[in-house]
Formats: structure tokens, C-alpha cells, sequence
């Protein structure tokens, strides 16, 4: 009868155990990763300044600086993925979200290529941070994918956020509002970070 109980016991508590790190993946790696960037704000907020600026560019930034994004984003997370343990790089997406907040408060017309160059460089830090918590029963490729899709999205909702406020007399107003809302925030992650 103790073995019985003994066996029972070791088959609920493993099984318990390896439940909870499955419960971070309920929908798989691939949708997992879509919504890594999606729930955590700080993400959120750079990613959608990213479509936003954009949009405020104009003309060919409206895809060259998402994708220049996404790109690099992904060697960020590459790096993520095989050389962990790197630390201060919450202070790099800290200070993206403050400074794309900040630009887009400002309303200032940023040439295209140094806004390439900027969110270039904000990405290597976002792609390190997706990289180094994909959780370990997750496959890396799918989950990369879906990180990098959820990246996506999220510069097509910041575009269309920019698009749709253009088109109303008090718009730009709206943006700017958002811009300094998405800077404070910056700062905010920023003192945590530090």
C-alpha cells in the first residue's frame, strides 16, 4: 500500500511540476511568440511607435523602417537565444520607447535613413530580450516566427494608428498626446530598469 501511495504521489507532483511550465505555452510556441511583444507593454509601446514614425515619414519609411526593425530584431534574437545572461538591455528598450515617444511627440519630420539607423538599434535590444525568454520547452523556430509576426502586427497597428489620426483636423494633436503618453512611460521603465 505505501508504494502505491509513494508512486502516486511521484507521478502527481512530476506531473504537476512539468504542467507549469507548459501553462506558458497553452497555444503552442508559435502563437506564444506572437504574444510575447503583444502583452508586455514596453514592447508594445516601441513597436507601435515604430509604425507610427513611420507613417509620420511618409513615403518609403513606411516599410523600410518597420522592416529594418524586424530584420535586425531578428539577429537580436538570435543573440538572445544562444548567448543569454547579457544584462542592461531592459534599459535599451526603456530608453526606445522614451525616445520613439519623444519623436513622435515633437512632430518632428526625421530623415529616413537616421530613423533606420534608430530603430535599428532599439531592435537589437527588443530581439535580445524575445530571445532569452523563450521558455525552454518552446521550439525556437516557431516561436521566433511568432515573436517576429506579433512585431508585425504591431507596426501595421502603429501605421494605421498615424494614418487614421491625419485625417482628422485634430489628429496630429492626438499623435502628439500619444507621443508624450508613450514617453512618460519610457521614463517610467526607465527608472525601473535602472
Amino acid at each position: 500500500m505505501m508504494i502505491k501511495i509513494l508512486i502516486f504521489l511521484l507521478l502527481f507532483f512530476s506531473s504537476a511540476l512539468s504542467a507549469h511550465e507548459a501553462q506558458s505555452l497553452p497555444y503552442g510556441p508559435f502563437l506564444s511568440g506572437i504574444t510575447h511583444p503583444v502583452l508586455g507593454f514596453d514592447h508594445l509601446l516601441a513597436m507601435v511607435s515604430v509604425g507610427m514614425i513611420s507613417a509620420q515619414i511618409g513615403g518609403r519609411a513606411i516599410w523600410t523602417v518597420p522592416a529594418t526593425f524586424v530584420i535586425v530584431m531578428f539577429f537580436g534574437g538570435l543573440l538572445g537565444l544562444n548567448y543569454g545572461g547579457v544584462t542592461g538591455y531592459e534599459i535599451g528598450i526603456a530608453l526606445s520607447v522614451l525616445l520613439l515617444g519623444a519623436s513622435l511627440a515633437a512632430d518632428k519630420q526625421l530623415d529616413v535613413n537616421f530613423a533606420m539607423l534608430a530603430v535599428a538599434i532599439f531592435a537589437i535590444f527588443h530581439g535580445y530580450a524575445h530571445g532569452e525568454e523563450i521558455p525552454t520547452i518552446a521550439e525556437p523556430p516557431p516561436y521566433v516566427a511568432g515573436f517576429m509576426t506579433g512585431t508585425v502586427i504591431l507596426h501595421v497597428a502603429g501605421v494605421v494608428i498615424a494614418d487614421i489620426s491625419t485625417h482628422y483636423e485634430k489628429g496630429k494633436i492626438l499623435l502628439r498626446i500619444l507621443g508624450g503618453l508613450i514617453a512618460l512611460s519610457g521614463l517610467y521603465f526607465l527608472i525601473n530598469a535602472i
